[in-house]
């Protein structure tokens, strides 16, 4: 028999870590990690400070919470949405998940039985395919064109009796686009026809490269039929390890979402639920800079890939953390990759890691996630790959 798990692959980032075994980097020339999009940095000194008291103080941080989270936490997403995209959301359309992945694991259970399918635009998140192998749901992949925007006509074409959701990453892991919200209405409109559901992910949406709302969805009154939400707090307040995140979808459908939360982890992390309550009401501001670092490193990208595109490197794709690019070499990218470790000193991610299996596309890109290097960090990078030769 295959058990559940083994119906699908090894999670990409760990394989990847695998590569740097066995392999030294010499002091003048450290290794550059641009594999994994999450920062590495601790939250604000004033957010810890501000835990520290609440671990001492607050017993109830110790104990079991509601399923659905903690009810000041589901408010305060219910307040401050409707500021970000306009409309109204109500805190029983709320629902705090153990990150973000949970937030799309939960919904895709409350939504889908063995055999249904779900539509995932290519290059994907390898977590949302490997959610859907191990639940027996198909993932039928939507391909995107050269501006890595997938087309509401194509996914069309490939909706049928079993099909339930749509999925669609904005700004977008692994190809950084932010799709524009005419698409994304499209989109709305297309699920909507089809009586089936829209999940919105917008984890890296605080990096977004524009100011204000990414859509209007929210606006529509009947939002709640159709559209399913998702938001990580781990990449604006830097709470990886605290694992919070949040699903905004109709109160019928979090009943749903509830048993499996219940089921799962009981609850979402007292003390990141805190956390993230404590962001939203502080840190705005603190944020606001933390986003014009991301749109400086994104320039710096911009504005040094030209070194790069004399090699023969293609830019496809630009956002959030992500520089997702077409390499010159004969060679697979899932041999580059690891060729890499030993001959640059520079871990990243090969595309075929995003795409199906046999998918020749992927082997020709690379996705680079810049979160944690900066303007000399992506000099240093680009030179490596500038001068590499195989």
């Amino acid at each position: 028999m295959t058990s559940r798990t083994a119906t699908t692959f090894r999670p990409p980032v760990m394989e990847a870590i695998g590569w740097l075994k066995g392999v030294t980097f010499p002091p003048d020339r450290p290794l550059i990690n641009v594999s994994q999009a999450a920062p590495v940095a601790a939250p604000p000194e004033a957010m810890r400070d501000a835990l520290a008291e609440i671990i001492r103080n607050d017993i109830s941080v110790h104990l079991y919470g509601p399923d659905l989270g903690l009810p000041a936490l589901r408010a305060e997403i219910a307040a401050q949405w409707p500021g970000l995209y306009g409309g109204a959301v109500s805190p029983d359309q709320v629902a705090i998940t153990s990150g973000c992945n949970q937030a799309f694991c939960a919904a895709c259970a409350a939504l889908t039985t063995e055999g249904d399918e779900i539509l995932l635009p290519t290059p994907w998140y390898f977590n949302h395919k490997m959610w859907c192998d191990m639940s027996g749901v198909h993932a039928v992949a939507l391909p995107t064109g050269a501006d890595l925007v997938p087309d509401p006509e194509i996914a069309r074409a490939l909706i049928t009796p079993k099909t339930r959701a749509i999925v669609l990453v904005t700004p977008n892991n692994p190809g950084g686009v932010e799709y524009p919200p005419a698409t994304i209405r499209a989109f709305f409109e297309l699920a909507r026809e089809a009586g089936i559901r829209l999940i919105i992910d917008e984890t890296y949406r605080d990096f977004h490269g524009v100011s204000g709302a990414p859509h209007d969805l929210f606006t529509d009154p009947d939002w709640p039929d159709t559209l399913i939400h998702l938001y990580s707090f781990s990449k604006a307040y830097r709470l990886t390890g605290h694992r919070v995140g949040a699903l905004v979808a109709n109160a019928d459908l979090l009943r749903e979402v509830e048993k499996f939360i219940d089921t799962v982890t009981i609850c979402p992390s007292q003390l990141g639920q805190r956390a993230a309550l404590w962001g939203m009401q502080n840190l705005a501001q603190w944020l606001a800079g933390e986003r014009a670092e991301i749109l400086d490193r994104r320039a710096a990208i911009e504005e040094g890939f030209p070194r790069l595109a004399a090699q023969g490197w293609k830019l496809l794709g630009l956002g959030a953390y992500f520089a997702y690019v077409e390499h010159p070499f004969d060679m697979p990218s899932d041999q580059l990759a690891p060729r890499l470790v030993e001959q640059a000193g520079v871990l990243l991610l090969p595309g075929t890691m995003f795409m199906p299996e046999g998918d020749p596309t992927g082997t020709r890109q690379l996705r680079i996630a810049f979160a944690n290097i900066d303007r000399a960090g992506i000099s240093e990078l680009f030179s490596r790959l500038e001068t590499l030769r195989l």
